[in-house]
């Protein structure tokens, strides 16, 4: 079997984040995902100062293409405005696969299907073998269903589906756009041009609303694409978009069980206006690092839950 002091199932930036500081410590980690990495994983995608801070990342130094949002066009219903901000746009392809190898952990494919304690241990499959265990394998993560799901769970309230695309675009307006509550949409869409041509757009919303409404995110997303064509933004574009889903921020979920803990998407972790799951991931990766460095409490209060604070803080 494989001994390590942490494992960490999911490689995503919540998984990357963890492993970092953990590394930094001297402390040995073996990260598990099922995907090998870079994985493609379509995303809105923007990220604050504030995450590349707590990285401790300098803008200049990254390898890849950051686009940098001074504004957002807004659509709210039918009022319009542009919102001053300073967000920075990655593609996930990229950055994941780029914090991941800056961790330095032990990396190893693996889907996981069996977790179990003993003798103080957590054991993985019979193979991976650790005294700590941190779930960072987002909205379906085993960790979570295993050890941390509760029978009576409502969780569903709060889930949010999305409907999204990501391919190269000869871009003629390199302005972010978003609508919300379009059509009834209980959330809202986005067109987010990216570095070295290429765009991102979807549509997002609260499953039990649509539900509720009667309603479903493929209209939306039909309803998405057609104003893409009208306005001009995309034209004649063969989308092949892909779903997924995850949880808003959560008001009760535990957060660790003795030597286990959640970060991430696993825990629940969106803002509750936007849907940001980035910053709040890494955030929570980081807090659970000092909770095993120190020997502390694993808080959650530090992680803000909602984005337009910070989407409205400008850099001076």
């Amino acid at each position: 079997m494989m001994q390590t002091d942490v494992l960490i199932v999911g490689g995503g930036p919540a998984g990357a984040a963890i492993a970092w500081r953990l590394r930094q410590s001297g402390v040995h980690c073996i990260v598990l995902d099922q995907a090998e990495f870079p994985r493609f994983k379509p995303c809105a995608g923007w990220i604050t100062p504030e995450v590349l801070k707590d990285l401790q990342i300098n803008p200049d130094e990254y390898p890849y293409g950051l686009t940098l949002f001074s504004t957002f066009n807004v659509s709210l219903g039918a009022f319009r405005f542009k919102l001053k901000t300073h967000q920075y746009s990655i593609r996930r392809i990229e950055f994941d696969a780029w914090l991941l190898n800056r961790s330095a952990a032990d990396f190893h494919v693996h889907r996981v299907k069996e977790i179990r304690q003993e003798g103080g241990q957590y054991i993985i499959d019979g193979t991976f073998v650790g005294k700590y265990l941190v779930g960072a394998g987002g909205t379906h993560c085993p960790v979570y269903h295993t050890l941390f799901k509760p029978a009576d769970s409502d969780a569903r309230k709060t889930l949010i589906v999305a409907q999204e695309d990501e391919f190269p675009y000869d871009v003629s307006d390199n302005r972010c756009h978003l609508w919300f509550f379009q059509n009834h949409l209980p959330g809202y869409s986005w067109y987010v041009p990216k570095a070295n041509g290429i765009v991102n757009v979807g549509v997002g919303g609260s499953s039990e609303q649509l539900k509720r409404n009667g309603d479903s995110l493929k209209r939306h997303w039909n309803l998405l694409v057609k104003k893409l064509e009208e306005t001009g933004l995309i034209r004649g574009h063969a989308y092949k978009p892909s779903g997924h889903s995850y949880y808003l921020r959560q008001p009760s979920w535990e957060t660790r069980r003795e030597n286990a803990f959640l970060v991430g998407d696993a825990l629940g972790l969106a803002t509750l206006d936007m849907g940001e799951g980035i910053g709040p991931a890494i955030r929570s990766g980081l807090l659970a690092a000092e909770a095993i460095l120190q020997d502390t409490d694993y808080s959650l209060d530090s992680i803000p839950r909602y984005s337009f604070p910070s989407l409205l803080r400008i850099r001076r």
